[in-house]
């Protein structure tokens, strides 16, 4: 086996200096080469090396020629390609539909990253090596595995293995399973025997289907039906959420007009030991040489370390669930020691450890009795309120103290965000510590929104818990002046204009600091994506308002009533809400109501 190299190989050249005879795997990505565990590409090339297999990596290709695509030739086993960090729609997209003038995963911020990158990529690589396996995977792939509401065409589309001539698609965290399809590869198995993989999909023809044994598999509702039928394509998004666990989760099918969709259940947690092993591999933690200029999106990462994985919190505008999973993984302290360590010796290490973190900061270590043997409850979310959750935060404060005692370590920052609903179900003296220790300035917390209607739909904590929060807090800040950064969203199914204004005023009366404003973008695989295509909730088949075009506008621009150009749209607003305008005052915030003509020329107060 050879040794890991510094970095893994982009050219023909590369190869010779560390001298592979060619590769087993090539991934392709539309990001730019990191070398950082924060990016999937790396993460999963490493975790290839150390498993034995030579990897090599084509970084954001011109996908308009094959030259790029040919550069590294044909792989012994298979093409990986992923889209990336990110998901190209969104990376290439606002909120609003424009197309975007940068991308902070390449250097110089310069766009190379085709729209569909997974789709694109994986049609010329298939083009250039027709008899090449090739896997699919990251965040594109693994939310697109089963027909979907696409928001930038207003369609559903397709499960991506529909349109994509893959062999294999990979979901959620890869490491298990790209190792495993390398080995049986290895092994002399051809690709379309890999039909029983945990935590991969592939299709089969409609003849193979019919053929099948169905007993065990749950059958949605086909593309065909989900895409002419909205209580359909609601019906069906509930019977494949309830699957993505990997205790409990069955195979699951969707036929297609020419194909079967058959996602495997997901692929087992990491034990601690594994998990350490994977972040402890020798990444270089830097853009390879290759990029001339500066990646942005390593500058936020490159000093932060991962302390788990997964998150029970369920946000339903949040995909993690079908990613990620909900059952926490957490490494050990003693190699979140050993990595901040390493991080001391690099000459770009300023002292600073700018996250220590996951999806959710403070739920490491945290542990429901039931997961290891049942899974996560399919019939309810978690919650801190649970008797057999473990919400308690002292082996978080363990693991921050014995970082911060590292020589060498200034400051230990949590930049990844809490959720304070855990902080308030806990009576440990966490929250004194963080504000202590841990908080550069701002603690980032995600209430999004204070209606409880809305808070419902977005399975976030009720308004008095943030508002037990912030008192909390606040009583804290004697010694020193730190505030909270809340984020907030406009335009989350089952939110109104009133509620809008309820929320605008909730932050100008509690003189909130509202710069992380997030207007709801409907994104695969989301419960807040279903509700917002289908106006129901899934899981109650119940109503559910959908603010969309000018109703949306208005939204936002009350979440940013500061901005002087919103002024028109903020008085619409609250004349739509039948209550009192605001005046506006010299900076551009509200004072007390005024009256103004309604549109029908009436005076009103």
């Amino acid at each position: 086996m050879l040794p890991q190299p510094r970095f893994l190989p982009t050219s023909r050249e590369e190869e010779k200096r560390i001298g592979t005879d060619g590769f087993d795997v090539i991934l392709v990505t539309g990001d730019a080469y990191v070398d950082h565990p924060a990016f999937g590409t790396a993460l999963i090339g490493r975790v290839l090396w150390d498993a034995g297999f030579t990897v090599g990596i084509i970084a954001q290709p011109d996908w308009k020629s094959g030259t790029d695509f040919q550069k590294l030739g044909a792989p012994r086993l298979f093409f990986s390609i992923s889209s990336g960090n990110v998901d190209s729609m969104v990376n290439n997209f606002t909120p609003s539909m424009k197309r975007r003038s940068d991308d902070v995963y390449s250097p110089g911020r310069i766009l190379r990253r085709p729209d569909r990158a997974t789709t694109v990529y994986t049609n010329k690589v298939h083009e250039l090596f027709p008899q090449t396996p090739i896997v699919i995977g990251g965040i594109e792939a693994s939310l697109r595995r089963f027909a979907h509401y696409d928001y930038w065409q207003d369609r559903v589309r397709q499960a991506i293995l529909a349109d994509a001539p893959a062999n294999l698609l990979v979901f959620g965290m890869a490491e298990l399973a790209i190792v495993e399809i390398a080995r049986r590869l290895a092994a002399g198995e051809p690709a379309s025997a890999l039909h029983d993989i945990r935590g991969t999909a592939y299709r089969i023809d409609l003849a193979s289907w019919r053929a099948m044994p169905r007993e065990g598999i749950v059958e949605l509702p086909s593309f065909t039906e989900v895409a002419g039928d909205k209580t359909a394509y609601a019906r069906a998004f509930a019977l494949h959420y309830r699957e993505q666990d990997p205790v409990a989760g069955r195979v699951v099918a969707q036929p297609h007009p020419k194909t079967v969709v058959i996602q495997n259940p997901p692929a087992r947690p990491l034990a601690t030991e594994e998990l350490d092993h994977i972040y402890e591999l020798p990444f270089s933690r830097r853009a390879h040489p290759s990029c001339r200029e500066p990646v942005p999106a390593l500058e936020p990462v490159q000093f932060s370390v991962v302390s788990h994985r997964g998150c029970f919190g369920g946000c339903s505008f949040c995909a993690l669930t079908h990613h990620q999973g909900r059952i926490i993984q957490s490494r050990s302290i003693p190699s979140l020691v050993r990595e901040v360590t390493q991080l001391t010796a690099m000459k770009e290490f300023k002292g600073i450890v700018q996250d220590v973190g996951g999806p959710t900061a403070n739920m490491y270590g945290m542990a429901c009795s039931r997961w290891s043997a049942a899974g996560a409850c399919p019939d309810k979310r978690c919650s801190p309120a649970c008797k057999t959750l473990d919400v308690s935060h002292l082996r978080q404060c363990e693991m921050l103290a014995a970082i911060r005692a590292i020589p060498g370590v200034r400051k230990v920052f949590i930049g990844s965000g809490i959720r304070y609903d855990l902080v308030m179900a806990d009576d440990s003296a966490y929250l004194p510590l963080i504000c202590e220790h841990h908080v550069s300035g701002h603690l980032k917390v995600a209430p999004e929104h204070v209606t409880d209607r809305v808070t419902s739909l977005m399975n976030k904590p009720p308004r008095e818990v943030f508002d037990a929060f912030r008192q909390t807090f606040a009583a804290l800040q004697e010694k020193k002046k730190q505030y909270l950064l809340p984020y907030f969203m406009s335009g989350h199914p089952g939110c109104t204009v009133a509620d809008m204004v309820e929320l605008a005023e909730y932050i100008r009366t509690n003189h909130l600091y509202t710069e992380q404003v997030q207007d709801f973008t409907p994104t695969p695989m989301t419960v807040s994506t279903c509700m917002y295509y289908t106006g129901l909730d899934p899981f109650t088949m119940r109503p559910v308002h959908v603010p969309k075009g000018h109703e949306k506008r208005i939204q936002r621009a009350l979440m940013q009533y500061r901005d002087r150009k919103n002024r028109g749209l903020v008085e619409e607003g609250y004349h739509i809400a039948g209550k009192n305008v605001p005046a506006y005052s010299g900076n551009g915030t509200f004072t007390s109501p005024r009256t103004r003509r309604s549109p029908e020329g009436k005076r009103q107060k």
